[in-house]
């Protein structure tokens, strides 16, 4: 293929510089640009916000290896840039030979996000404090897969386009809208007005999941807290019930064996994760 004749072999170049900046806050917000290391949000990106994605990076072997994903960055029109492998180590050694350059104006925050996101939602994440990118990006993850609406970010929260919350998310971020930039205060006023109760999630509460399987069946936000300390006193006034997971005996063992509705088999798929790592 002859874009493959031109490859990028000096990891000293400007250009390839300019792209490992970007693993910097500060460079992001500069020149408006992200990462998204690794194929799956690599491929995630391209079947689902092709048009954020501005540039990828990719090896011989990688494109060899995921012919999937450089058929659709083709098809998609997607600049390809293709660079030795220590180049690819110069920019990232955890993206597998793939790294994707991203709209940062593709992220959605502010007020006018939320209320668009709200309209029509019965569930979503609302994360306060969390800091760990690990945690944040696991907690999109699993918020997907429950089936959720929509994930919140209050101001305060990791950044939502850490190269470390990126690659934790596995391409979750493309499948759902995670909206930052406001204040807690704010995000809940804004579920209230869509007419979402509020349950905070709380490993040491004493109300249980399933003794409110039927405020379930309603529109909720679930409401996180920082991994550390969980939710303080004044983040838990906001919530309509605290809730945890009862677990009897050995963790492994908890499992759905009574059969719940839909909206109580999501809330488990979204919590349990949470609660017990």
């Amino acid at each position: 293929m002859s874009e493959r004749r031109n490859i990028l072999t000096d990891p000293q170049s400007s250009r390839v510089k300019r792209v490992a900046g970007l693993f910097r806050r500060s460079s992001r917000n500069r020149h408006g640009r992200y990462l998204a290391e690794g194929p799956q949000a690599v491929r995630e990106a391209i079947k689902c916000v092709p048009e954020q994605v501005l540039d990828l990076y990719l090896t011989e072997a990688a494109g060899q290896r995921h012919q999937d994903i450089l058929e659709s960055a083709q098809q998609a029109n997607i600049y390809l840039h293709w660079v030795s492998q220590a180049v690819m180590d110069a920019i990232s050694t955890d993206a597998q030979g793939l790294v994707a350059v991203m709209d940062l104006a593709g992220i959605r925050a502010g007020a006018d996000a939320l209320s668009q996101v709200l309209k029509d939602a019965t569930q979503v994440v609302v994360m306060s404090e969390t800091q760990d990118p690990g945690n944040a990006g696991t907690i999109i993850r699993v918020a997907d897969a429950a089936g959720a609406d929509a994930v919140i970010m209050a101001r305060g929260c990791v950044e939502l386009t850490s190269p470390k919350v990126i690659r934790a998310s596995a391409g979750s971020l493309y499948h759902l809208p995670v909206i930052t930039g406001l204040a807690l205060d704010d995000i809940v006023a804004a579920l209230r007005d869509a007419q979402l109760n509020i349950l905070a999630a709380d490993g040491a509460a004493h109300l249980s999941l399933f003794a409110i399987e039927d405020m379930l069946a309603t529109p909720v936000a679930w409401l996180l807290g920082n991994e550390a300390r969980g939710l303080s006193r004044s983040e838990l006034n906001h919530a309509d019930a605290v809730v945890a997971i009862p677990i009897y005996g050995k963790a492994e063992s908890l499992n759905v064996a009574n059969r719940p509705r839909p909206a109580l088999k999501a809330s488990i798929t979204l919590l349990c994760p949470l609660l017990l790592g």
